[in-house]
């Protein structure tokens, strides 16, 4: 038995940082986790994810070097090899958790954490013994969420042909078709990698449009972009009936009034994802869930027990690493009693990393109306900027919607190259309160694709120059 300040149920990118921003305070910090430090974003989520997606640009970008006076020989696309690559950069970057963790004396609890009364954590490790160890200022609970298939619609997880986005990191070899049922950031990344790859992919999703979160502009652009690729685009898509076999899926679809049979080798369900809350002695401990099954806490994180906190996806949306890493990092300097700036939750970007890449800040455009707030829209193409025509990135534009009155940036969308990069410009301008006149203001460096963001600023403005 240990006693430490503070103990995180997690490892993940909620439970890392507060446990490490905790010891740089001076508070004792244990992390109890199962798995590889790092949790679902470092192991099985964005970091695998993105280096199969740099994976995928690759090889549609080798497949057009003959515009650049490069020739090669055929080409051949292999998704064992990529895989690979993308399990040896998860495992460094967990590794890397891990030195921090040596560099900051936060110590790793290995084994499954469950609440045992007070601010005792219960660890049981692989071998089935257990420890207890008690916090004295808070047990923190950050064991974020969990992949869900759907067997409403007949698509129970079967991990051979009915997958999740587990099972398809870890697939040997591209699969000659796909579904790709859910038009979310992890459906439509997952649909890109396998279409670069060659996999006959149908993205399905049940909204009128793909990435339905984001403002429409961005959705209908991506939509375009897909199917120029040959991913076909199933919205507002309802699955009328399943058989599951034993090598391949048959499925019926009904979009746009017309009903397609569809046959796939693999189904990847990409309908959302669930909080992990089941069989950590919640209800023990006096820690009540919300409606929708995330832990109900305060402005403070704080749960319904005394003592203990949560945060991350198990706190409730929006389920992002960043999201989850900003609660952590603020927990870490309210217990040690500091005032931290409260987390701006109108403020935390979209991201999207498909090829072209989504981004986003803010309102949408059909946020605005639904407000009835008086504004103005600013855009701009990247066919019309100079540095995306350099590089033949020129699919997509930066939106931006800016009070009519005042100048205040309300919201702001991108698609195209590197818009994931480019988004921050405005998250920091909005977080300060810029004006799109301030924002105006700074010089932008030519040529390069930020100059978008102030083209659609101008343009907001009724000022705009290259277009």
């Amino acid at each position: 038995m240990a006693q430490f300040d503070v103990i995180f149920l997690g490892g993940g990118p909620a439970g890392y940082v507060g446990a490490i921003r905790c010891a740089q305070l001076g508070l004792s910090a244990g992390v109890v986790e199962r798995d590889g430090l790092g949790g679902t974003c470092v192991l099985w989520g964005c970091i695998p994810a993105k280096s199969l997606l740099e994976s995928a640009s690759l090889a549609v970008k080798v497949g057009k070097s003959a515009e650049h006076g490069i020739t090669v020989g055929e080409v051949k696309l292999d998704y064992g090899p990529a895989m690979k690559r993308s399990r040896a950069v998860s495992l460094q970057n967990s590794k890397g958790v891990e030195f921090l963790f040596k560099k900051n004396k936060v110590t790793t609890l290995r084994g499954t954490g469950t609440l045992a009364g007070g601010m005792s954590v219960r660890v049981t490790g692989a071998d089935g013994k257990a420890e207890v160890h008690t916090a004295r200022k808070a047990v923190v609970i950050a064991t974020g969420s969990r992949v869900k298939g759907l067997p409403q619609a007949g698509l129970e997880l079967n991990k051979t042909t009915v997958l999740s986005s587990d099972e398809v990191l870890v697939l040997d070899k591209a699969p000659k078709s796909m579904a790709v049922v859910g038009a979310g950031a992890v459906g439509c990344e997952f649909a890109d990698v396998f279409s670069a790859f060659g996999t006959r992919v149908t993205l399905i999703e049940v909204a009128p449009v793909i990435l339905p979160l984001e403002d429409a502009d961005c959705s209908a652009e991506l939509a375009r972009a897909f199917k120029k690729r040959g991913i076909d685009v199933m919205s507002g898509a309802k699955i009328a009936s399943v058989k599951v076999g034993a090598s391949s899926v048959r499925m019926t679809v009904e979009s746009g009034g017309e009903k397609k049979e569809l046959e796939v080798e693999k189904v990847l369900v990409a309908a959302g994802r669930a909080p992990v809350t089941d069989d950590i002695g919640l209800k023990e401990a006096g820690v009540q869930l919300t409606d929708r099954g995330f832990i109900k806490v305060n402005e403070r994180f704080e749960t319904t027990a005394g003592g203990i906190y949560a945060i991350g996806d198990v706190a409730g949306p929006p389920m992002l690493a960043h999201k989850g890493s900003r609660e952590g990092h603020v927990l870490a300097e309210q217990l040690a009693g500091r005032h931290p700036h409260p987390v701006n939750y109108g403020n935390i970007p979209n991201a999207t990393y498909c090829h072209p890449e989504v981004a986003s800040i803010g309102l949408t455009e059909a946020q605005c109306k639904e407000r009835k707030l008086d504004y103005k829209v600013g855009k701009f193409p990247f066919s019309a900027n100079g540095r995306a025509r350099t590089s033949g990135e020129t699919d997509g534009f930066v939106k931006v919607i800016r009070d009519a009155k005042y100048g205040e940036i309300l919201g702001a969308h991108i698609v195209g190259a590197h818009a994931t990069e480019i988004i921050h410009e405005l998250a920091v301008a909005r977080e300060n309160e810029f004006t799109v006149e301030e924002v105006d203001l700074a010089v932008h460096a030519h040529p390069t694709l930020s100059e978008a963001v102030a083209e659609a600023v101008l343009d907001s403005l009724g000022k705009m120059i290259h277009a």
